[in-house]
């Protein structure tokens, strides 16, 4: 299986959501990567042929999907980030119902097999009214599942999700990428780095780059630095580096500064992280990177 894009790009008005984007995804977890504003909810909406491209072409095994939708929509599951339920219905009245408008035969056996994968088997007879944010997420993985679809699509799963719901959830992904192709869009990193064996970087409607997470951060090795500074060095240094975390104790600010050469006196080389490699990445670009570091 394989979904190529090839120039694509969506226009609103003059202003363009996506631009040249050029794309081939195989089995695996794909990380769309790239803060808020920066193109991935356009993208997925014209992969899922909820919207169509201003200009280029997107293809599914070989076949055009702007002129065939019917080719990607009955091998893909989507999971959008606003994602609704029905409040007084159980979780398993939800998939039962889901099912039968989608025209799915005899469903009650994938529908069990799927509350077990998303661990509610013991909840599947709840009002989804009374589900956590992390249930109803898992709910929406069970929906988006349903028809064993080959792609898969999943718009920022983990927002407002605690962390051992967060953690569950990135694992379930991981799970399901064997013999799928699996879009995580998000932006925050730490899900990237924990689930994706490949990042699509989006930045402006523009990708920055297709790569994985270990050439990503080997592109930034040698250019990440640790110090110690004072309150009144910190807006300087800020001014003229990209600080990627910084923490304040007795001693003074302790932070993390990409740049090429030493920042600061007494600065010392260090590991980088995904973050530092993607905010380096995006710094490149014109708009300035808007991005949460949670774990």
């Amino acid at each position: 299986m394989k979904l190529e894009l090839d120039t694509l790009g969506k226009q609103y008005g003059d202003t363009w959501a996506l631009q040249d984007v050029d794309l081939e995804l195989d089995p695996g977890v794909v990380g769309l990567l790239g803060p808020n504003g920066a193109g991935k909810s356009t993208l997925m909406q014209i992969v899922t042929t909820f919207t169509k491209p201003t200009e280029g072409t997107v293809r599914w095994n070989g076949t055009d999907v702007v002129d065939s939708p019917g080719a990607i929509r009955e091998d893909v599951g989507y999971l959008p980030q606003e994602f609704g339920v029905y409040p007084s219905l159980t979780a398993r009245e939800f998939l039962q119902y889901l099912a039968a408008v989608r025209g799915l035969s005899e469903p009650t056996e994938r529908i069990e097999q799927l509350l077990n994968l998303v661990n509610l088997e013991d909840d599947a007879d709840r009002r989804l009214g009374g589900f956590s944010g992390g249930m109803r997420r898992r709910a929406g993985i069970a929906q988006a599942l349903l028809s064993d679809p080959d792609l898969l699509i999943v718009d920022e799963p983990t927002v407002g999700l605690d962390p051992t719901e967060r953690a569950r959830f990135r694992s379930l992904l991981t799970s399901l990428a064997a013999d799928r192709i699996v879009v995580l869009s998000t932006h925050i990193v730490p899900d990237v780095e924990a689930t994706a064996d490949e990042i699509a970087l989006l930045d402006d409607g523009q990708l920055l780059t297709h790569t994985t997470p270990a050439d990503l951060l080997a592109a930034v090795e040698g250019s990440v630095w640790e110090a110690i500074v004072s309150e009144s060095e910190l807006a300087d240094l800020k001014s003229r580096h990209t600080v990627a975390s910084m923490t304040r104790r007795s001693d003074g600010v302790h932070v993390r500064i990409v740049a090429d050469e030493s920042p600061v006196q007494g600065a010392n080389l260090a590991e980088p992280t995904l973050e530092e490699a993607y905010l380096s990445r995006v710094e490149q670009s014109p708009t300035t990177a808007t991005m949460e570091v949670s774990q």
